[in-house]
């Protein structure tokens, strides 16, 4: 099961270094997300949302593309390319477990303007997540994580 964190950072640029930081340790194997956004609130009120772990409806389409490839390149090459395409991104995105929009939309409303949030789902790794925090300061917004390890990401955070 994955476990949701929100941490909410003073600019988007530490929320988006805390966020490169874990794709990092994600390379290395160390870490598994689920999913990664960093959500921002200008200063006029406007909402950016930037989130470069959506790649399940994107790899889904390439595979099925490349199905679609071979299995219709004698019949119809172009045909299969699409369908197959249209396919495994439906495929890739049923599967994708991302954070609940209309969750995203709830929390959004609570960042102050001129702040952004770290939204994660994080599958394996919380222990090295709530490590690669420590360089941050940020505050905890929302988790599901148990009372241990809240303890520990907010001693990190300071």
């Amino acid at each position: 099961m994955s476990e949701l964190l929100v941490i909410v950072f003073d600019t988007a640029e530490q929320a988006l270094e805390a966020r490169k930081s874990l794709k990092g340790l994600e390379h290395e194997g160390r870490v598994k997300l689920d999913d990664a956004a960093v959500v921002t609130r200008a200063q006029d009120g406007k909402i950016s949302v930037k989130n470069e772990l959506d790649s399940g409806t994107a790899m889904g389409a390439l595979g099925g593309g490349m199905v679609g490839l071979l299995l219709a390149s004698v019949f119809f090459p172009l045909a299969g390319i699409i369908i197959g395409a249209a396919a495994g991104g439906a495929i890739g995105h049923m599967l994708h477990k991302n954070v609940d929009q209309s969750f995203v939309k709830e929390v959004t409303q609570k960042i102050e303007p001129g702040k952004s949030a770290l939204f994660l789902m994080i599958n394996t790794g919380v222990g090295l997540v709530i490590t690669a925090m420590e360089p941050y300061q940020g505050i905890l917004l929302q988790t599901t994580l148990d009372t241990d390890d809240v303890n520990a990401l907010k001693s990190a955070l300071k």
